[in-house]
């Protein structure tokens, strides 16, 4: 039977638990991509069919507030990879290619300095400068703990990915047909329109997510006839969350809460505190899984991972207030900077540039027909509040959510009056989190290239930095700006530190026509010597209704095509304003035989015409 735990003290557990090399467990994850929690029978659908998983969870224990620290796969996997933050170490941004301090060394080697035999099969994308292969015995389609040495503990990474986004593609432009579930039976969440296309789409991944389970239930019964079961810890989890609209990419639990379940065979149970069956409450996300699993195999934590051992010998239990961090930053193409934290019964969101509408987050997502429909029924104007509402500009700049009223997160409680108690404690919580983890993110990537040039890494910059709360602060107070903010932004226009210079020019983006006294401010920023705070700046001459004095720049910017984020930040100014027409049509053909792939995409849609 099934009961809820949310910690059991776990010192006479595992006090007697040491690893030697003649008693390290052999440790698989099976992952899977883009699902949520939400679509598994042992979360609570009773629509799905998932069986083995639900096995799974019976046979072990299942964490009921399980996260990914960012809604994308790349950003969640560096995160992994390392044990720190990807907004600590740079990595924040969707497939970029930064390098990162060598001290954040990936908890694979450890596992092979201490014998084992690591493989991935084969998903990388680990979001930083360098071969993301090297760290394994064996990174490919073929990889398989099957091939280790004789005696040697295996650690193995398995990736599914049958359940991923683009799997619905195929049903862009048709419904799916002889789906298991009639699309007029499926449960359509609260926070989505009720259409078409997207009833259709639900339908057709209830039967993905079978085809999932049954992957997942092959892999366990191949390691049950390899004689492995027992002394064999099996971690499942989903790379982030769903695959709907307002899912991916988002930092609401749609996009970042995870299945995630650990069964540890009978022989190895002094390695957690938990009892099969358990349901364990308390928050944990990915940073925790480096950490873990290095307890598992009696390693020390290394002083630069930032999460918490779970389970083994080192087993830390959490903090009284225990929060997971939760980021978003430039997803493909588009950029925005989003932050949050939730403990699994509220969750708090900021968001860093509220002037950007909250839909699309990306172009990708497009091949996928239910965020077609949606955007076609808004542009048709079919649909109104919050359905509408989410790809339009000016978004809340503060979120807060009674996750346990409100599972859908739908009702916005950062303006009642009752919960300001909340909403303050969370906001200086998550102030506080930035600042302890060094958070990167109050970098534009723009300025990514000429750090890198002075410091080696943007992470190393950053932790040097004297001035980062004044840096941080002065991106909060833009965020949220009110009038009563001008003068301070003012004089953040003239401030010595372009940081500084950068986010006091958000902030007059995000005040619009009030901040119309700062233009001569912000004409001069445009011959600044760095190009991400031209850039800001133009992105408020706009806001404040003085276009033209910022239209000849961008299209200068993107025309020159010069340092790859600087443009793509450029393209992003063009694109909101519908400026492409002045480009010239060689640049168009320039880009698409270029090798910026974002640039490439976005550079379609603008010639064509469909954004």
């Amino acid at each position: 039977m099934k009961f809820i735990l949310s910690f059991i003290a776990s010192v006479g557990l595992l006090a007697g638990f040491t690893a030697n090399a003649a008693e390290l467990p052999n440790i698989l994850w099976i992952t899977s991509e883009d699902n949520g929690a939400e679509w598994m029978g042992c979360y609570g659908n009773e629509q799905s069919q998932t069986p083995r998983l639900d096995s799974l969870a019976e046979e072990g224990i299942r964490f009921d507030h399980a996260y990914s620290n960012a809604p994308v796969c790349a950003v969640a996997r560096s995160t992994i990879l390392r044990g720190a933050y990807s907004v600590t170490t740079g990595t924040q941004h969707m497939r970029s290619r930064h390098p990162i301090p060598d001290r954040f060394k990936a908890y694979v080697t450890y596992l092979r300095d201490k014998g084992y035999y690591c493989t991935n099969a084969s998903k990388t994308d680990y979001n930083f400068a360098g071969n993301d292969k090297k760290f394994w015995d064996d990174c490919s389609g073929r990889a398989h703990y099957k091939n280790r040495p004789k005696d040697a503990p295996f650690f193995s990474v398995i990736n599914l990915t049958v359940s991923h986004e683009s799997s619905l593609f195929k049903f862009k432009n048709q419904p799916a047909k002889n789906t298991r579930l009639d699309p007029s039976e499926v449960n359509v969440p609260p926070y989505l329109p009720d259409l078409p296309e997207i009833r259709a789409d639900i339908a057709a991944y209830y039967d993905i997510v079978t085809n999932l389970d049954t992957q997942v239930g092959k892999l366990l019964d191949d390691l049950e006839k390899a004689g492995l079961k027992e002394n064999t810890i099996v971690f499942y989890y989903a790379d982030h969350g769903g695959v709907l609209p307002r899912g991916k990419r988002y930092l609401y639990d749609s996009g970042v809460r995870v299945p995630m379940m650990v069964r540890v065979p009978e022989a190895l149970r002094g390695m957690s505190p938990f009892e099969p069956g358990a349901v364990v409450e308390e928050p944990v996300s990915f940073v925790d899984l480096a950490p873990t699993v290095l307890s598992l195999a009696g390693i020390e934590k290394p002083n630069q991972m930032q999460g918490r051992m779970l389970l083994g010998s080192g087993r830390e239990a959490p903090a009284k207030d225990e929060m997971e961090f939760l980021y978003g930053d430039r997803f493909d193409e588009l950029y925005g900077m989003r932050r949050g934290l939730t403990d699994g019964k509220w969750k708090y969101i900021r968001r860093f540039v509220p002037h950007s509408p909250a839909a699309p987050y990306s172009i990708y997502q497009f091949g996928q027909a239910g965020w077609t429909a949606w955007r076609a029924a808004w542009k048709a104007g079919k649909l109104d509040g919050k359905f509408a509402s989410i790809w339009e500009p000016g978004q809340p700049v503060e979120e807060l959510y009674d996750l346990e009223a409100d599972r859908w997160e739908v009702s916005n409680l950062a303006g009642d009056p009752a919960h300001s108690a909340k909403l303050e404690s969370m906001r200086a919580k998550l102030r506080s989190t930035m600042v302890s983890v060094r958070d990167t993110g109050i970098v534009p990537e723009t300025m990514f290239a000429s750090m890198i040039e002075k410091n080696g890494t943007v992470a190393s910059a950053v932790e040097k930095m004297a001035d980062y709360e004044a840096v941080l602060d002065m991106a909060i107070l833009a965020s949220g700006a009110k009038t009563s903010d001008l003068e301070a932004l003012k004089a953040g226009l003239s401030s010595k530190s372009p940081l500084v210079r950068y986010w006091a020019a958000q902030g007059c983006v995000n005040l619009g026509k009030v901040a119309d006294s700062c233009s001569d401010e912000l004409t001069q920023l445009l011959k600044d010597d760095v190009l991400g705070v031209a850039l800001s700046a133009s992105e408020a001459l706009v806001a404040i209704g003085h276009p033209e004095a910022a239209r000849p720049f961008v299209v200068g910017v993107l025309n020159a095509a010069k340092e790859e984020y600087s443009t793509l930040s450029a393209a992003n100014i063009v694109r909101a304003n519908g400026w492409a027409g002045d480009l010239p049509a060689e640049w168009f053909d320039r880009v698409k035989k270029g090798k910026l792939g974002y640039l490439k995409r976005m550079a379609g849609f603008m010639k064509e015409g469909s954004e």
